[in-house]
């Protein structure tokens, strides 16, 4: 019988690019799920490989989220503070 292990995806990288551009909390949560997916397969656990790989997946997205989230508040508080600098008068 011909056996081979079934593939689930780490999310390694996007773990790594959003913690590196968007949101470092949530990003070293998803490395942390998404370095187990590989060490569970060579167990034989897939359920758990399946469920790590989800967990960091879930994490990697709502860093990136959050991370633009947060650009977009700052561009908003940029442009806010602008005009009322230029609202005051003192130019």
């Amino acid at each position: 019988m011909n056996a081979t292990a079934p593939q689930v995806p780490n999310n390694l990288v996007w773990a790594i690019l959003t913690t590196l551009f968007c949101c470092l909390p949530a990003g070293i949560v998803s490395i942390v799920f998404a370095a187990q997916v590989n060490g569970k397969l060579a167990a034989g656990d897939i359920a758990g490989a399946q469920e790590s790989s989800d967990k960091a997946k879930k994490w990697a997205m709502w860093s990136a989220i959050i991370g633009v989230v947060g650009i977009v508040l700052y561009i908003v508080l940029v442009m806010v503070m602008g005009v009322g600098g230029a609202m005051s008068g003192n130019y």
